[in-house]
């Protein structure tokens, strides 16, 4: 037996059937080296991205403690934004899947407090939230965290650059000393080391080198003066015309001119930065993320937690001023074995950024020529589906497969004009091709789901 198999774990056995079940036939790295740790109930900080199965390593942690039998919150999840939040809750949810009675609850701010006080009059076992809205919570007695087993902070260095050091030291103050702690970071800034040493008890340290991992991404360097870059994006993907593409920008303005430039270019395309209200932010990951635009034009501190499996190509407009933010971002292509493209646009200033590129990836860069790209007469993108929302979702005990019925059933379109769903507390979103959107639409505001009748909309 290989003990990069979840089986050699000492796992429940209901947590097994699940892992069977998902079918999760080795553990990945992070898995294999903070499990063993995690299970013995040991502290743990781990250096692990977006994409590792960190959230897997956790959840099974934190589910392998919960005593269904007791009424009490046991175990917390600290995440930064709501949409992580969410993801979070919904993994750990399907890991739980064959352990009866466990409830889960998530609580983020950006939704009504009121709602959320009604579900905490019976404690859940589980909470996973964002810090500001549990620090709400605390405030106003209407959580208990004296019974916690565990506490994790779900991408740690994130929740400290956005500001929330002083909310979770508050929050972690209200659990016992005895807890277990689970760090997840992706960097480790000394502000992160810092929050560990006052919160973890001789925590076991685990980093998962980033050498080796970027052979599926196919990296290129573009020498570009500044004021071209805009034109530079738009011709790269004009040539290469990936199917999904993340532009970084380091600042909100560049993120503005190039979705400006791209729009009155005609291409579909989408912005995200820290001044976009949170139901935005979440419909733009949301589009995103269902194919329902193939090109999002994002900031780093927006654009951590964005988790898509195969997103196609990744653009630096600007080289970020570290070179582990900078494979942080283009790891988020080539993975699961698929093939990634990576373009970096460099102008003359960023040389030193590309030295020291080269230095932590220990590669020599690979200058790509502008000049040298063909550009097809069709000169932009477009995106292959349109996300339909549903004024209904899992308080109405809506399912995917509920949905998906009442396209293919009554709605009479074949499943492969149906993409992802995605189900949240009191709305639902589809995907849907585009050439059958309308349809989509008509049929589903004029029919029933699940013997119900739903507000349905497009997604613009």
């Amino acid at each position: 037996m290989s003990n990069a198999d979840f089986s050699s774990l000492p796992l429940k056995p209901a947590l097994l059937q699940s892992i069977a079940s998902l079918a999760y036939s080795q553990m990945t790295a992070i898995q294999q080296h903070s499990l063993p740790a995690m299970l013995a109930g040991k502290d743990v900080i781990a250096k692990a991205k977006t994409g590792s199965g960190k959230t897997v390593a956790f959840a099974l942690a934190l589910l392998s403690v919960i005593d269904v039998n007791d009424y009490r919150t046991q175990a917390l999840v600290l995440c930064p934004t709501r949409e992580l939040a969410e993801q979070v809750s919904k993994e750990i949810r399907t890991l739980a899947r064959f352990i009866p009675n466990i409830k889960l609850l998530t609580l983020c701010g950006g939704t009504p407090i009121a709602a959320q006080l009604t579900s905490l009059e019976q404690a859940p076992q589980i909470i996973v939230g964002t810090a500001g809205r549990i620090v709400d919570h605390i405030n106003r007695d209407s959580v208990a965290l004296a019974a916690v087993k565990v506490v994790v902070l779900d991408e740690a260095d994130r929740m400290l650059d956005m500001g929330f050091e002083d909310d979770i030291r508050k929050i972690i103050k209200h659990t016992p000393k005895s807890r277990q702690t689970l760090l997840f970071s992706a960097t480790y800034p000394d502000a992160i080391k810092a929050m560990s040493a006052s919160i973890q008890d001789a925590p076991v340290e685990i980093t998962i080198e980033t050498t080796g991992e970027y052979q599926h991404i196919e990296q290129h360097f573009v020498e570009v003066a500044h004021s071209d870059k805009a034109q530079a994006v738009m011709k790269l993907l004009m040539h290469y015309r990936p199917e999904s593409t993340v532009i970084f920008c380091n600042t909100k303005a560049d993120c503005s001119e190039v979705c400006q430039l791209l729009e009155s270019k005609g291409f579909d395309v989408l912005a995200l930065h820290g001044d976009l209200e949170q139901r935005d932010r979440e419909q733009v990951l949301l589009r995103f993320a269902n194919k329902s635009c193939p090109v999002l034009v994002a900031t780093d501190v927006a654009a951590r937690g964005l988790d898509i499996k195969d997103l196609t190509a990744v653009i630096n407009f600007e080289l970020a001023h570290d070179p582990e933010i900078h494979v942080h971002r283009i790891g988020r292509t080539g993975r699961a074995g698929n093939q990634g493209l990576a373009f970096n646009l460099c102008a003359p200033r960023e040389a030193p950024r590309v030295v020291a590129i080269e230095t932590f990836q220990k590669i020599r860069a690979d200058w790509l020529s502008l000049n040298a790209l063909a550009v097809p007469v069709v000169a932009s993108l477009k995106a292959q589906m349109v996300t339909l929302a549903i004024d209904g979702g899992r308080k109405d005990k809506l399912r995917p497969t509920d949905i998906l019925g009442a396209l293919t059933g009554e709605g009479g379109l074949l499943g492969a004009d149906v993409g992802k769903i995605d189900i949240f507390d009191t709305r639902a979103f589809v995907a849907v091709n585009k050439a059958v959107a309308p349809k989509a639409l008509k049929r589903l505001q004029a029919g029933q789901i699940k013997g119900k009748r739903f507000r349905v909309s497009k997604l613009v």
